[in-house]
């Protein structure tokens, strides 16, 4: 069936290739097609050459019944579209054929009070342009809630690793620029303000630096880059022996990562690692006019035309189904926020120190469900820097050193948002576990925790996947705050997160671990503290870093 609204033709629409075409025109009949494999019958989506199942290469298009399971749905309120005025419902459903296919769409047709998880929904196309939109509308007759498809499981080699890169690397120094809301500075200034105190932090000069590495390069990123490797060589006259500017790696702490690889394997001696972001300045010469913002691609092409323009819409959907499947609350989420505020309020370069309490929380606006404001960090302006040194350096460097005892890197699921966990932010799991297969210490060995919060369900999921708690179990263990606080059994985010000090996307929590495990964190100091855990994004592939002095 196709619908026809008057707005339609001015919503986003797809960008079809050669590969994608067929999808998005296949409604021009009524009927959903996808890829499938002739060998075991399993859809592939979204549409590539070979069966991630049984890597057969013979494929052929589809017609499949148009009927699937809703399984993760959100309001978005925050995020208007042409043609797609808030609020609206973005949802996920799993394919009835094949529940391991998932599309992003939009019900219609049924108010957001009348959804139920499991409800079982019907194919509904709009045209826009010269694409037909799968839209979905609950099915006239409702069996009984299906239960949610169970997750592909996560598989991680446990034996030992050979050799350890890990000991040939040192963190050397760190260092980070002013921090704000619109400051108005070009982002290479922060970059450079950064890099030369963590520098200096060092001992080094930057006659010293062999090589550069940085997240996630040049390229269209908006606010959310300086210009990579490229304009810091340019601007400090650096000559490198290596270096390394790229997105595809292991989140924003994946030029660190990089960095020891590279020291470990004797291509360089001190490498300069660098994250900046200007996001705060960047929405302000938007909104002026002043400059076009970037036209994103790829992957974006499946969740735009539906109104998914940004991380909190998807990832509310996957808090939904942690909370229908473990009992988690929005209370659970808020005692994030309010630790994280909290901890802003001792660090005096905090974005956010006011206080915050659990009503603030509970009734502030809503961004997407159950996302309210405090669940999202705050675009801000801010360049942070460390070097890592080869570890035979450490004897002549100006601070001990900190080391890295592990690392945990492994994709354990697939990386398309829509198509990963559907219980935990996409991209921990795999890579939490990773990180206990490369060291003899264990979560009660972790003095200090700086876990990604770009929501408090990044943080949630980074709990439980870490093993703070077990899967399903951090209502309890956050409950009242007092396990997350200082003096708990994992302080969280000393300095506020990402939630309160400011976005600096993974490299902040890299920075304060490094003043933590040196007794440098003031105020905020958790006393005693020698071993740290430091996550690095989620959604896409990401990486998480145990750190630990000498002592």
């Amino acid at each position: 069936m196709t619908t026809h609204r008057p707005d339609a033709q001015a919503r986003p629409r797809p960008l079809p290739d050669q590969e994608s075409e067929f999808f998005w025109t296949s409604g021009r009949d009524g009927r959903l097609r996808f890829r499938s494999c002739t060998a075991c019958a399993a859809l592939i989506h979204p549409p590539g050459p070979v069966c991630r199942h049984c890597r057969g290469h013979d494929t052929a298009i589809r017609e499949v019944s148009g009927r699937a399971v809703l399984i993760g749905y959100t309001v978005n309120h925050r995020f208007p579209l042409p043609g797609l005025p808030t609020p609206f419902v973005v949802a996920q459903v799993a394919i009835e054929e094949d529940p391991r296919v998932r599309l992003t769409t939009n019900v219609i047709d049924c108010a957001p009070d009348d959804l139920r998880l499991g409800m079982l929904m019907e194919v509904v196309f709009e045209q826009a342009g010269d694409a037909w939109l799968p839209l979905f509308r609950p099915a006239a007759d409702q069996p009984d809630p299906a239960p949610l498809p169970p997750d592909e499981p996560v598989r991680v080699r446990t034996a030992a690793p050979r050799h350890r890169f890990e000991d040939k690397a040192v963190i050397s120094g760190a260092g980070a620029s002013r921090i704000g809301r619109r400051l108005m500075v070009p982002p290479l200034h922060l970059t450079v303000e950064a890099c030369e105190k963590a520098v200096a932090d060092a001992g080094l000069t930057l006659d010293d630096i062999d090589g550069l590495s940085t997240y996630p390069g040049a390229g269209a990123y908006g606010g959310f880059a300086e210009g990579g490797v490229t304009a810091l060589e340019s601007a400090l006259g650096i000559r490198p022996v290596w270096h390394n500017g790229a997105g595809e790696t292991f989140g924003p702490g994946g030029s660190v990562i990089a960095a020891m690889l590279a020291v470990a394997g004797g291509l360089a001696r001190h490498v300069l690692c660098y994250r900046t972001v200007w996001e705060a300045t960047h929405a302000e010469l938007v909104r002026q006019g002043e400059i076009q913002p970037p036209r994103a691609a790829g992957a974006d092409g499946w969740f735009k035309p539906f109104g998914a323009v940004s991380p909190a819409v998807m990832l509310a959907m996957n808090a939904q189904r942690h909370m229908h499947r473990y009992g988690t609350t929005r209370e659970t989420l808020g005692w994030i926020a309010l630790n994280q505020r909290a901890a802003a309020a001792r660090h005096p370069d905090a974005i956010y120190r006011t206080p915050l309490t659990m009503d603030d929380y509970l009734t502030a606006r809503t961004v997407s469900t159950p996302f309210g404001l405090y669940d999202c960090d705050v675009p801000c302006d801010a360049a942070t820097a460390v070097v890592v040194s080869a570890a035979d350096t450490a004897p002549d460097l100006a601070r001990p050193p900190i080391r890295v005892e592990a690392v945990g890197t492994r994709i354990g699921e697939r990386p398309e948002w829509d198509q990963a966990s559907l219980t935990h932010e996409p991209q921990v799991l795999g890579q939490a576990a990773h990180l206990w297969t490369r060291t003899g210490l264990r979560p009660a060995d972790v003095d200090v925790a700086l876990l990604y919060d770009g929501f408090t369900f990044n943080c949630l999921s980074w709990i439980e996947a870490l093993g703070f708690c077990g899967i399903g179990e951090a209502r309890d263990f956050l409950d009242g705050g007092k396990n997350i606080a200082p003096g708990g059994v994992l302080p969280l985010n000393p300095h506020g997160g990402q939630l309160s000090h400011g976005r600096t996307h993974g490299m902040g929590l890299l920075h304060e671990a490094v003043l933590q495990l040196r007794g440098d964190a003031d105020a905020r100091q958790v006393p005693g503290a020698r071993t740290a855990v430091v996550s690095s994004g989620g959604l896409t592939p990401s990486g998480v870093l145990l750190l630990r002095t000498d002592g």
